[in-house]
């Protein structure tokens, strides 16, 4: 068995375990994705405080709906989703002024990456934010097209013609 394909029965069994109230499976499947989701929600809500935000709501939905994941696609798809969904519902509600944005100062990156990868954060953000969550999704998380389209909800021609806009995007930007 390959290591991903190991990866998703893992989680697969995470996943029932949770939906039996296995605190201990919980803690494991936050573990084994907390970095993804919250990596995944900086591309949409582009600060740390509110990316934390949809993480924890996100994992909170998990645990209350683990028992209604059907398994028409991967847990870790499933969960991207949910992530997707509370990240904009969120966007949503700070532009109506339904909640106070709790901005953090100073804001920086911790791990001091190079020169290069703050260029292209810096080129990511020139994306429109369709854009960025396919560029997040294939590339960071590693995802296929098909799998984006089903984090997105959306065709996966869709998320190809995106991939090629924000390829040729990106590149204009990052050359010198």
């Amino acid at each position: 068995m390959s290591e991903a394909s190991r990866a998703v029965s893992e989680d697969s069994t995470l996943l029932r375990r949770v939906a039996t109230g296995d605190r201990a499976a919980f803690r494991a499947l936050y573990d084994r994705h907390a970095d993804r989701i919250f990596r995944f929600a900086m591309t949409i809500v582009r600060r740390a405080h509110l990316a934390e935000e949809v993480l924890q709501e996100t994992m909170v939905v998990v645990w209350r709906q683990a028992g209604k994941f059907k398994g028409a696609s991967k847990v870790s798809t499933w969960i991207l989703g949910i992530a997707r969904n509370l990240a904009f519902n969120l966007l949503r509600k700070e532009a109506r002024g339904d909640r106070l944005p709790d901005e953090t100062p100073g804001e920086s990156n911790p791990a001091g990456r190079v020169e290069r990868a703050i260029q292209v954060e810096r080129a990511m953000a020139t994306l429109p934010e369709h854009h960025r969550e396919v560029i997040h999704l294939v590339y960071y998380e590693e995802m296929s097209m098909r799998e984006a389209a089903d984090v997105l909800g959306i065709p996966e021609g869709t998320v190809k013609s995106r991939m090629h806009h924000a390829r040729k995007a990106l590149a204009k930007e990052l050359q010198p």
